[in-house]
């Protein structure tokens, strides 16, 4: 982010770093409406993780095709995911955990210190059949997955900023949530001409290769700069193409969307990203869709309604 503002709370969860910007004075009803914004982020990193074993979603993903009585948080976010599988047709796919543990992703792995490696653990390949979630409603919310377990990584971030977004939209007009990259926005900003959000440079995220200006939208980014690993010695990344059942994306590096909901820009980020570099112009156009992706060669391609929001580039 480059514009200048008030940090009014920072968290860290679902992996991230989770910062909330405001533009104007807050009070008492503000600060609360900030806590209980970040513990959005808490109550979906333990509901959905994969990692803790203490995870509801755990328990769900151990017998996948028995009803499980689960919280509202974890209901909401399978819901969710369904609902993008449809809208996708099927192109977001939750049911790639096998895949992912296949390529050694079965644990939280140290990106961030790069040179991971893993050994393969399985074969790769697409779910079993369509997918057909059963879910029963009401006070003790109900349901069953289906055959396959899930990852809701894919999804998540983006309904905890959708949750977060809403709290604070009750007590404050002008503030931006930036969980890792991932960006929800109300209001003009502290300068009043829109909120200021960086687009990064998959190949060297210390300089952005665009600036844009975002008034009550999200931006979300699909890349693969950080969540990339060897396995069994071959380069592979956590984008999984439920098509295959292998990495997708071929000829990507990064697709960054912007969108009103944070839910919407996550998912289409995914399925955008999956089109690959020769079709992702033509997904993008067909959606309708504010997208930008960079290409392995450093080639960059946008959507003109994303071009609407750009107020600075980085030289060619």
């Amino acid at each position: 982010m480059t514009t200048t503002s008030t940090v009014l709370g920072t968290a860290h969860a679902m992996a991230t770093d989770v910062t909330v910007h405001g533009a104007g004075p807050s009070g008492a009803a503000a600060e609360s409406a900030v806590r209980e914004a970040l513990d959005r982020f808490h109550d979906v990193h333990t509901t959905c993780t994969r990692f803790d074993p203490a995870s509801p979603l755990i328990r769900v993903n151990a017998r996948p095709d028995h009803w499980h009585e689960v919280p509202p948080t974890l209901f909401l976010a399978i819901q969710e995911a369904y609902r993008a599988h449809q809208k996708t047709k099927g192109r977001f796919d939750p049911r790639v955990l096998r895949s992912l543990v296949g390529l050694g992703y079965d644990r939280s792995l140290g990106f961030s210190g790069g040179g991971v490696e893993t050994a393969t653990a399985g074969a790769l390949r697409p779910p079993a059949g369509p997918w057909r979630p059963r879910f029963r409603g009401g006070p003790h919310p109900q349901l069953q997955i289906g055959r396959e377990p899930l990852d809701l990584g894919g999804i998540g971030k983006g309904l905890a900023l959708r949750w977060a977004c809403e709290r604070l939209a009750s007590d404050l007009d002008d503030f931006l949530i930036d969980a890792g990259g991932d960006i929800a926005c109300r209001g003009a900003g502290p300068e009043d001409d829109g909120w200021h959000v960086a687009v990064e440079d998959p190949r060297n995220g210390a300089w952005p290769l665009a600036v844009l200006a975002l008034r009550d939208e999200a931006c979300a980014t699909s890349s693969v700069r950080l969540r990339r690993w060897r396995s069994g010695g071959r380069g592979v990344h956590h984008l999984v193409d439920p098509r295959s059942g292998k990495p997708g994306g071929a000829g990507l590096l990064a697709v960054t969307v912007i969108a009103d909901d944070p839910v919407e820009a996550e998912v289409l980020t995914k399925a955008l990203f999956l089109a690959g570099r020769r079709g992702i112009g033509d997904e993008a156009s067909r959606a309708g869709a504010a997208a930008f992706w960079v290409c392995c060669d450093g080639a960059v391609g946008e959507t003109a309604p994303f071009g609407t929001r750009v107020i600075w580039r980085a030289a060619a």
